[in-house]
């Protein structure tokens, strides 16, 4: 039985056509809460400190929602990210 056959009647067969709907990818590489008063005071060579450790892997969403972790790779000059993980759709970024 082919992969089409199997997908009629189910809902990943009803939702087919959003296949090819273009979406937002997001890479987030950390985040933190900081005051505006803080930002006010940034200049030129400020560092803005997180609390993820280099090497840790980063999250990759689609809108808000959580959908693969990875870690940051260069080809040919561009950033990527390599999954590396594909996770469960109830997850929430960290």
């Amino acid at each position: 039985m082919d992969i089409e056959t199997l997908e009629k009647g189910s809902s990943l067969h009803q939702l087919k056509f959003l296949a090819d709907a273009s979406h937002v990818l997001q890479a987030e590489i950390a985040r933190t809460d900081i005051s505006l008063q803080k930002v006010m005071q940034w200049e030129l060579g400020s560092v803005v400190m997180f609390e993820k450790i280099v090497g840790s892997p980063i999250d990759v969403l689609i809108g808000d929602r959580l959908i693969a972790r990875g870690e940051v790779v260069v080809v040919n000059d561009s950033y990527g990210v390599r999954i590396n993980e594909i996770t469960h759709p109830d997850e929430k970024p960290v």
